[in-house]
């Protein structure tokens, strides 16, 4: 294929051409080779394909047939919106419940909301299920050894920490993992990495299967348990590392926590790990530290990182996996909810860059919303969706931005992948030059993805016009 007329960030006028899965040739100006197809770029950006370095595959393809309870403002919404979407169902997913919504609801809550049919609701969290009366009946909860939170002997709906168990409970059809891969396609992501920690031998499978048959075009780095280390390699499926999700104030034993990181490091894979409260961060930086792997570990969230805690993340090595949406999705509630002083050092940024630390980003989707230009703009605006500033000090540039999605799935936080001769053609092709679209990175749009020198979103202009082109 051959891209004509593209801009690059430095604004230079560039002709590419990608052939094998590679850029084979760049110049000012490249003469069209045979009937090979051509795409005018019209002196839109091209940039190197974008990297979500925090994702959940499977989630995120379920959230596309769930009830959003972040919709809702208040609990009478939320009934109404569960009554509405329950109608013609036998059963309803429903996620990005908070408890700014309704409280702290539970079974009774939901058998009043929704008694006919079978309700769970996933917190915003992704830790906690609630399930009304028919769930439970349908999960045959109906054990002490179930693993649902009793008062006084009675089921409250209530389920931590309990994905799988739930997922063997409910089955059903699987989720569609081809609207996953074009929705990201179509922003632009030629590659992710599922941080879902109860990844296995069987994840593999199954992503393997949807790579195979086109419905995921993209590369997949995938965090999970130590059963990975065992998965099949390829350059587009591959373990980077073993994840442990802490949970504050039932941490796992130290030496456990240790043999993990040695085996994930044995592997020629890192530690990751789920750090959301300052005391996840000394937890882990001290056990990495005795046993000497910080350097291969990384810290998915730092959600909040203290002034002090900046120097410690720098000198252990650390690289942190970080996502500024959050701060536009949910920066109201912070600032409702945290006390100021500690409104600074959420999903800290610029501070971390600026003493070494090694950052990426994430979405986190479907927990956080899957456009990464979105969180672009979060890191490059620190605005919550109410228009405050949240972390001013942590605002980068937009290339920083940029930068924060194009490293390596391998290397997070790493230089970032290159645009020239030699290079995989994983590009995105903007509508706008960069100087304009680093303006409002939330209105950027992408008139073209390829990933490994193929088109997954957009179209040569042969294809478009059904016509020859020069």
């Amino acid at each position: 294929m051959l891209i004509r007329d593209a801009s690059l960030i430095d604004g230079r006028r560039v002709d590419l051409r990608v052939d094998g899965g590679g850029i084979v040739a760049m110049a000012a100006a490249l003469e069209r080779c045979g009937g090979e197809p051509v795409l005018y770029a019209q002196g839109g950006a091209i940039l190197q394909g974008l990297h979500d370095h925090h994702l959940h595959l499977f989630a995120l393809a379920a959230s596309r047939d769930s009830f959003d309870c972040a919709a809702a403002r208040n609990e009478a919404e939320l009934a109404s919106g569960l009554r509405s979407a329950a109608r013609g169902r036998h059963s309803l997913r429903a996620v990005n419940y908070h408890e700014s919504i309704a409280g702290d609801i539970d079974r009774a809550w939901l058998d009043r909301a929704s008694p006919d049919i079978a309700v769970r609701v996933q917190h915003r969290s992704g830790r906690l299920w609630i399930l009304n009366s028919a769930a439970l009946r349908m999960a045959e909860v109906g054990t002490a050894a179930a693993p649902v939170e009793r008062v006084a002997g009675a089921p409250t709906g209530r389920i931590y920490d309990q994905d799988g168990w739930l997922r063997h409970r409910f089955r059903g059809a699987p989720p569609d993992l081809g609207r996953v891969g074009a929705m990201l396609a179509g922003r632009g992501v030629t590659g992710f990495t599922d941080a879902t920690p109860a990844n296995d031998l069987a994840f593999f499978d199954t992503v393997a299967a949807a790579q195979a048959s086109g419905k995921i075009p993209q590369t997949i780095a995938v965090m999970g348990t130590a059963d990975i280390i065992a998965a099949p390699r390829s350059a587009t499926l591959f373990p980077v590392a073993i994840k442990l999700h802490l949970h504050e104030g039932d941490y796992p034993a130290p030496d456990a926590v240790m043999d993990m990181a040695r085996a994930a490091d044995a592997a020629g894979l890192r530690l990751a790990v789920h750090c959301v409260t300052v005391a996840d961060l000394v937890f882990t930086l001290s056990l990495l530290q005795e046993c000497g792997l910080a350097g291969r570990a990384r810290i998915e969230h730092a959600s909040v990182v203290p002034p002090d805690m900046v120097p410690v993340l720098a000198d252990a090595g650390v690289t942190v996996v970080t996502q500024p949406n959050f701060i536009a999705e949910r920066g109201d509630d912070y600032r409702r909810d945290i006390p100021r002083s500690e409104h600074d050092d959420l999903y800290r940024c610029a501070s971390l860059r600026r003493a070494g630390v090694k950052v990426a980003a994430g979405s986190d989707a479907p927990f956080g919303h899957f456009d990464p230009w979105a969180a672009m703009d979060a890191a490059v605006t620190r605005r919550t969706s109410s228009g405050a500033i949240l972390g001013r000090n942590e605002i980068v540039s937009p290339e920083a931005a940029l930068g924060l999605f194009t490293t390596p799935l391998s290397n997070p936080g790493g230089a970032p992948r290159g645009i020239a001769v030699g290079q995989a053609a994983d590009l995105c092709l903007l509508t706008q030059p960069w100087n304009v679209a680093r303006r409002d990175l939330r209105a950027v749009t992408v008139r073209a993805t390829l990933c490994r020198g193929q088109l997954i979103h957009g179209a040569s202009d042969e294809e478009k016009t059904g016509r020859k082109v020069a």
